[in-house]
Formats: structure tokens, sequence, C-alpha cells
């Protein structure tokens, strides 16, 4: 699970995203253990980032169960059963506000950051 994050964080972190958290909700919920929240102020560049780490993940045989919101590439929705990765451009990000929604969530960021 911590080498899935780390790929991730990293990923997230190589194509530039803005403002990345991982959020322990394992306590909170029963969907997932960890969202990995980040953003992005173009299009392009969310799915860039989604992107990478679809294909990085792959690498090691890692698919996600689901994939959401590629076709406007606004919020687009990664689910690896555990792990659930959103990827925001930056309007939806601060309308949707999942980390005030999930505000109880441990943020474990600063295990990731290099």
């Amino acid at each position: 699970m911590r080498d899935m994050l780390n790929t991730i964080y990293t990923q997230m972190d190589e194509k530039q995203a803005d403002d990345i958290k991982i959020l322990d909700v394992s306590e909170l919920t029963s969907i997932a253990d960890y969202f990995v929240i980040a953003s992005a102020d173009n299009e392009r560049k969310v799915k860039s980032i989604a992107d990478a780490i679809e294909d990085e993940l792959a690498k090691n045989g890692t698919e996600p169960r689901v994939k959401e919101g590629f076709g406007t590439s606004r919020w687009i929705l990664l689910d690896y059963g555990d792990v659930i990765v959103h990827v925001f451009k930056d309007e939806e990000r601060g309308f949707y506000n999942i980390e005030k929604i999930w505000k109880d969530a441990a943020d474990i960021t600063s295990e990731f950051i290099k």
C-alpha cells in the first residue's frame, strides 16, 4: 500500500500537481483506506497527471477498478480499491471541497514528501 501511495505521490509531484494531499480515511469509511487529492490549473494538465499515475501503476500490473472523468478532464477519479485518486481542475476542487467533507481524516501527506 505504501508503495502505491508513494508512486501516486511521485507521479503527481513530477507532473507538477498543485496542493497534493493524502488522507487516511480508513477509520471513517469502508469505501477506501486512502484518498489522494491534487489539482491543476487546466484540463490538459489534469489528464496528464491522471495518465501518468495510471501508466506507472500499470507497469506493476495494477489497474484501476473504475476510471471516471476523462471525457471532460475537470475531475478525474481513479479507483484502485483501497486507494482512490482525485485529480481536479482548480475550480472543481474548490467547489467540491473534499478535504472539508473528510476533515476528520488524518492528513499523512508529509510522510511522502521527499
